[in-house]
């Protein structure tokens, strides 16, 4: 039985992309302090919950609860890193900038970021291994780079839930360590961090837990519990070419 308190609460969420149903009635809780994995095929609506989750999508019908209340009440608890891919990266703007961006949401609307606000932005950076590239214009940065700039401004943040949107896409090998290494880090601070994941073999490696998707939720929890042949068949169906690898990590972690 888990004791820790709910972080984040689904009920009946449906939404639509011009009246076609994208997701259908999902119902989940997922609890304080753990690394969630959400896992599916291309269009299954992985990136549509998160951003109907972050007030950023309409919905047809149903909620979502931040710590038992609705985002407006607990808007600064939640943190987003979107793709890469949604981001204007040729809009003039230093890295340094870009993660002050993130202590915005803490200020008076007459205030600008100061002393404290700047330092924030300075230890993140730091954390990410981007101090040295602070003044850099964000269009001079790699992938890896450009993702870590995310990261940053999400730590800025300093919120007790992050939404990341496919964090390791086209990022190399150490940018992928780094990333990892900070999850568990905000782990180890008891946030909640929801991921949207594409890769089978790494995500029971990375992840408490586990939520696979497919129009409709198919299973939600453990990775240990959820994270088996028989549920990734079942959600990806015909489109599963590697489930033979994916039953051997199966098997890896049950050891």
């Amino acid at each position: 039985m888990n004791d820790l308190p709910t972080a984040v609460e689904v009920h009946d969420l449906t939404v639509s992309y011009d009246k076609r149903p994208v997701l259908w009635n999902i119902d989940l809780a997922l609890p304080a302090g753990e690394l969630v994995g959400v896992i599916g095929p291309n269009g299954a609506g992985k990136s549509t919950l998160i951003k109907a989750a972050m007030g950023l999508l309409p919905c047809d019908r149903g909620w979502v609860r931040f710590f038992g209340e609705p985002l407006e009440k607990q808007r600064l608890a939640v943190g987003y890193v979107p793709q890469r891919e949604s981001v204007d990266w040729d809009f003039p703007v230093t890295v340094r900038d870009v993660v002050l961006m993130g202590t915005y949401g803490r200020l008076r609307w007459w205030r600008s970021p100061g002393a404290t606000e700047r330092q924030l932005a300075d230890q993140c950076l730091v954390d990410v291994g981007l101090w040295e590239f602070r003044n850099r214009q964000i269009s001079n940065l790699s992938g890896g780079q450009r993702q870590r700039v995310f990261l940053a401004r999400a730590l800025a943040q300093q919120s007790r839930v992050y939404f990341m949107d496919e964090p390791f896409v086209g990022v190399d090998a150490a940018t992928e360590a780094a990333i990892v290494e900070l999850l568990r880090q905000l782990k180890n601070r008891g946030c909640t961090v929801i991921v949207v994941h594409h890769d089978l073999q790494s995500a029971p490696n990375y992840f408490d837990r586990i939520l696979l998707l497919n129009m409709r939720l198919v299973a939600c929890g453990p990775t240990a519990e959820v994270f088996t042949p028989e549920l990734l068949q079942k959600t990806y169906g015909g489109q599963l070419t590697i489930l033979s690898e994916a039953a051997e990590r199966v098997a890896v972690i049950r050891r």
